[in-house]
């Protein structure tokens, strides 16, 4: 058994990391002093803290290219990050690793409009790119809540969405291309401007593999232009099972909005005390449905929209009359997660997808979980595609809620799961749903997700820790071979 190393020990390795990548990274770029390494202790999932071994922030693809190979070289386990606004613990540090943040890379390098696109460094704010070019008439289509934080280089690790996805598709839908550094140092190009790019689809194999493959040091994205007109509505209905209704009617009429939102009246109540867009505080549930296109489109869709929401009881109905007032009725549901941190103290923001059907029923099974645990619930989802994000309340400061409220969000994923669902639409799965991954893979098919991360990183030193339950070495997975007639782990399917 491999002892840990004596304190003296683990102080001279350090520095020998730090001076070591001082001389790839000069000047300002390496942290290594224990109070400048505090705010890269965790990312969005504040619950988990460790403190790395040290913090590198390179300029260059030249000196991230450097600093994985000595990595590699040396053994030292490195953790990519962007923002850290990851929901599920993907950024959290290793105490035995460096964090290798992409911060420097934030410039837009090209913006291409006979090809449609814009090609943008990684640490370029998702809402900067549409800020580049909206003055041409033109948007980058996915928009998460944190869209004014996250970047575009976390975007394309964990497969990004927004409340635009359901007709615009998540960030992949919205990806032409990628420059990716492997832990070997070794840099690779994967797609470009053209929509298809020849061989294997490597770039739909790296985009939502949250960092494990390697870090992204370029991003080439599809922009969209600006739709003649966009109309949004507020819906409110009585009972979350009318409003589920709704949805599933406005789907099956053929009717595909930009984006149709739901909350559930805590998360009305929050949002409207926060912004103040005239949500309709005494709904039981709310319906936000944004059409774009032609201006006679839009009105024949929202009457619609309007005639199927009366159909099943909505009580009340709101159409924006203005882009201000679109943009209102957004503003709350945009700002949902720090209205909602104004009435607890502390809140998990889960995230797990389900087929539209089962919204009631789970819903309904959510509310029952939160008398169980004695923890407050607001749900917050896109409710076109089934990406629940329920935000669990709770107080870390009383003992037994954490806990309480870890155990209440993995028996919502395994709801989830059980209901056929997946455990998570758009957050990844990062440390938060490690360990259930098992309710969804079996060993077989997480084995053969690891050989793709040997493929990529054969001596498992990126990002390790995440995604996988039980991390084999790639040795044990072995070689697909024949000897003499046998085949090596014939219980595992062959590539």
């Amino acid at each position: 058994m491999k002892m840990p190393l004596p304190d003296a020990a683990v102080i001279a390795r350090k520095a020998e990391i730090v001076r070591a990548l001082q001389r790839l990274v000069p000047g300002e770029g390496v942290i290594g002093d224990p109070a400048g390494l505090v705010p890269f202790q965790s990312d969005g999932l504040s619950a988990y803290r460790q403190t790395p071994l040290a913090v590198v922030l390179p300029e260059t693809v030249a000196q991230v290219s450097a600093v994985l190979a000595w990595c590699q070289a040396n053994g030292v386990k490195v953790v990519p990050r962007g923002a850290g606004t990851s929901l599920s613990g993907g950024a959290l540090p290793l105490t035995d690793g460096i964090v290798l943040g992409m911060a420097k890379f934030n410039a837009i390098l090209e913006v291409d409009y006979p090809n449609r696109c814009a090609v943008v460094q990684p640490g370029v704010t998702n809402l900067a790119i549409t800020g580049a070019v909206e003055a041409d008439g033109f948007y980058y289509a996915p928009d998460p809540s944190s869209q004014i934080a996250c970047t575009i280089g976390g975007n394309v690790a964990e497969n990004a969405g927004g409340v635009h996805c359901l007709k615009y598709g998540l960030t992949t839908n919205n990806l032409l291309g990628c420059e990716i550094v492997l832990m070997s140092g070794e840099v690779v190009r994967l797609g470009g401007k053209g929509f298809d790019a020849a061989g294997y689809d490597l770039l739909g194999v790296v985009t939502g593999s949250e960092g494990l493959l390697g870090v992204v040091t370029e991003v080439t994205v599809r922009l969209l232009t600006k739709p003649q007109t966009a109309r949004a509505l507020l819906l409110g209905f009585a009972s979350v099972e009318g409003a589920g209704a709704a949805v599933a009617d406005i789907i099956a009429a053929g009717v595909i909005p930009a984006g149709m939102e739901m909350m559930d009246s805590p998360a009305i109540r929050a949002a409207e005390a926060f912004v103040h867009a005239g949500y309709p505080t005494e709904a039981a549930a709310l319906l936000i449905v944004e059409l774009d296109g032609p201006e006679a489109e839009c009105a024949e869709l929202s009457a619609q929209v309007v005639a199927l929401a009366r159909a099943r009881g909505a009580t009340s109905i709101q159409v924006s009359t203005s882009e201000a007032e679109r943009l209102s009725f957004w503003a709350g549901r945009k700002a949902a997660f720090p209205a909602v941190g104004r009435i607890a103290p502390d809140y998990f923001c889960m995230d797990g997808t389900i087929p539209r059907k089962q919204l009631p029923h789970v819903l309904t099974r959510i509310t029952e979980m939160s008398v169980q645990y004695g923890l407050g619930v607001a749900n917050v989802f896109h409710a076109g595609d089934g990406n629940l994000h329920p935000l669990i309340l709770y107080d870390a400061d009383q003992p037994g809620q954490l806990e309480a409220a870890e155990a209440f969000g993995a028996d919502i994923l395994k709801l989830c799961v059980a209901v056929g669902g997946v455990l998570t639409g758009e957050h990844g799965v990062g440390v938060e749903k490690r360990d259930l991954m098992g309710e969804m893979f079996n060993e077989t098919d997480l084995a053969c997700q690891q050989r793709v991360k040997c493929a990529f990183d054969p001596d498992l030193l990126l990002n390790p820790g995440k995604v996988f339950p039980r991390l084999h070495r790639c040795a044990e997975l072995g070689r697909v071979h024949v000897h003499r007639g046998a085949v090596a782990f014939p219980e595992l399917p062959r590539f």
